[in-house]
C-alpha cells in the first residue's frame, strides 16, 4: 500500500545468531523492490546468506554500513510506499529504535533449546519453536545434517504453529542406533517419536533423505501426515552424486570437507569454517561414522539410489509439493519429470540442493502458502 512503513532488522538464523554482520547491500535508497528481492548479504559465525524482501515497496532509507556488525532484529533499513513522507519515515524510525531499546533492556527469555526424549530406547533431540492456532509441522532434514539446517525456516513457519524440527537417528544429537537404515525403518523410528510427543497429525517437510523419509512416513502411517513438502527429494530416480556421499563419510578435516560440501549450494562463499567444524564435530561422535555408513549402504550403495518413491507418491491421498533447486549437484532435478502430475513442483534457479537455505525467502513463502492451503 502507498501509506505502508516496512521495517528491515537483521534476522535471526539459528538459536545461536545474536548479531550479523552487513557485508554488502544488493539495493540502494529509491530502488523499488518486491517480495522475494535481494536485499542484502550479512554473514554471521555460522553462515553467510542474502535477506530478501518480505514487502513491496521503495527503498527509502539505508540506515547501517557495509562492514558494520548489529544485533538481531536492529533496524537497517526501511522500505515504504511511495505516498510515506520523510518525516513519517523519521519517525518510524524513532519509535523502533525506542522500542528496540526498550526491549533489549527487558530481554531476559532464553530463546529455545533442543530437547531429548527416548523412544524405544532410542534418544531423540528435537527443537520446537512456536504455537498458534495452525496445526504442527515436522521437519526432517538430510544426510549426514541435522536440525540446525532449518535455521531459516523454522522461526518463519512458528509464527502460527507449533513447528518440531528432529535429529533423525544416526545424525546430531540423537542416538547412532539406525538399525537397517532404510528410509522406512527411519519413518517408522519418526512415527514414534510423534506419537510419544503427542504429534498425531502434522505437516510433514522433509529435505532429500528426510524427504524420502517423511513419503514412507505418509505411505506407511497417512494418519499422522497432513501434507507433504519435499524438498530436493531422494527416491525418485537411481542417479545421485555417489563422490558426495563417499567424500562426506570419508573427510576427516576441513580441506577435505570443504569441497565436498560446496556441492551442497550454488554459491560455495555459504560454507563456512563453523559449519565445516560443525560437521566435523558431529563425525567423530562414537557412532556417528558407522551410522552414516549403514544409512548410506541402505539407500545409496556403490553410488546409486535403491529407493523408488515415484509411482509410490502418487498413492499418497495427501497433498503434496516438491521443491527443487534447478542446480542441484547431489540429486539431479530432472528426476522431478518422475512426479506424478498431482504433484506440485516448484524448480528455483540459482539454487543446489539445499533450496531451504539459499532461497530461504522464497522457500518460506511457498512453504506458508502451502500449509495454509493445507490446513
Amino acid at each position: 500500500m502507498a501509506d505502508e512503513i516496512h521495517a528491515v532488522v537483521m534476522p535471526k538464523w539459528g538459536l545461536a545468531m545474536t548479531e550479523g554482520q552487513v557485508v554488502s547491500w544488493l539495493v540502494a535508497p529509491g530502488d523499488a523492490v518486491a517480495p522475494g528481492d535481494e536485499l542484502l548479504e550479512i554473514e554471521t559465525t555460522k553462515i553467510t546468506n542474502v535477506l530478501e524482501a518480505a514487502d513491496a515497496g521503495v527503498f527509502r532509507r539505508q540506515l547501517v554500513g557495509e562492514g558494520e556488525t548489529q544485533p538481531v532484529s536492529s533496524l537497517l533499513g526501511v522500505i515504504a510506499g511511495d505516498g510515506v513522507s520523510d518525516e513519517a519515515i523519521d519517525a518510524f524510525i524513532a519509535r523502533y529504535q525506542e522500542r528496540f531499546a526498550a526491549q533489549a533492556a527487558a530481554e531476559n527469555e532464553a530463546p529455545p533449546e533442543p530437547a531429548i526424549i527416548e523412544v524405544a530406547g532410542q534418544r531423540l533431540r528435537y527443537l520446537e519453536m512456536g504455537g498458534g492456532d495452525g496445526p504442527p509441522a515436522l521437519l526432517l532434514h538430510g544426510f549426514g545434517a541435522d536440525l540446525n539446517n532449518w535455521m531459516f525456516n523454522q522461526p518463519a513457519l512458528a509464527e502460527n504453529r507449533r513447528v518440531i524440527a528432529l535429529d533423525l537417528p544416526g545424525h546430531g544429537g540423537s542416538g547412532k542406533d539406525v538399525g537397517a537404515g532404510t528410509a522406512a525403518g527411519l519413518a517408522a523410528q519418526v512415527a514414534a517419536f510423534m506419537a510419544e510427543r503427542g504429534l498425531d497429525s502434522a505437516h510433514v517437510v522433509g529435505h532429500s533423505l528426510g524427504a524420502a523419509v517423511a513419503a514412507e512416513l505418509a505411505l506407511a502411517a497417512a494418519d499422522r501426515v497432513l501434507s507433504l513438502s519435499l524438498i530436493a527429494p531422494a527416491g525418485l530416480g537411481p542417479e545421485i552424486n555417489g563422490d558426495f556421499i563417499a567424500g562426506f563419510i570419508e573427510a576427516q578435516r576441513r580441506k577435505q570437507l570443504k569441497p565436498v560440501l560446496s556441492q551442497l549450494v550454488s554459491d560455495a562463499s555459504l560454507i563456512t569454517r563453523d559449519m565445516l567444524d560443525d560437521v566435523l564435530k558431529f563425525k567423530r561422535l562414537d557412532g556417528a561414522e558407522a551410522a552414516l555408513r549403514q544409512i548410506a549402504a541402505a539407500n545409496f550403495p556403490e553410488g546409486r539410489q535403491t529407493l523408488d518413491l515415484g509411482e509410490r507418491l502418487a498413492a499418497i491421498d495427501r497433498k503434496t509439493q516438491v521443491i527443487w533447486g534447478r542446480d542441484d549437484q547431489i540429486v539431479p532435478a530432472s528426476q522431478a519429470e518422475r512426479l506424478p502430475a498431482q504433484v506440485a513442483l516448484t524448480l528455483l534457479e540459482g539454487a543446489g540442493h539445499m533450496p531451504h537455505m539459499e532461497k530461504a525467502g522464497e522457500v518460506n513463502g511457498l512453504l506458508a502458502a502451502f500449509l495454509r492451503d493445507a490446513d
